[in-house]
């Protein structure tokens, strides 16, 4: 997905949640975006993206359909599973799908609820 300026990039809470027990910090987040951005993870189609974090120690799946919002959307220990279920995969792709047609009203609701949180501030 070729870089866009006007992206932004977030965390769902229970992303949050998990990242924070892991001690996965928003500027390691922020590099692998940039690391997404520039086709540097791996692809696995439909707006679904995996990308090694803590020192190969957890997986994280990103969200980014249109390279319109990039999301964090779920966290993974690599001791715990070696990968999604093709299930799972299917469900991200149909996520990732919604988030591309999410509107700046509904994108601003999900931040005042606290459902995102918006990362990689300029």
């Amino acid at each position: 997905m070729p870089p866009d300026a006007s992206s932004r990039a977030f965390k769902t809470a229970g992303f949050s949640k998990e990242a924070k027990k892991a001690k996965i910090k928003d500027t390691e987040l922020c590099l692998a975006i940039e690391q997404a951005r520039m086709g540097q993870v791996d692809d696995l189609g439909g707006g679904v993206f995996k990308n090694r974090l803590n020192n190969n120690q957890h997986r994280s799946i990103i969200l980014a359909k249109g390279g319109k919002h990039w999301v964090y959307a779920y966290l993974f220990a690599k001791q715990d599973r070696a990968n999604i279920e093709d299930d799972e995969l299917l469900a991200f792709r149909l996520l990732a799908k919604s988030y591309a047609g999410i509107t700046e009203p509904q994108l601003r609701q999900l931040l005042v609820n606290g459902d995102f949180v918006e990362i990689c501030h300029d």
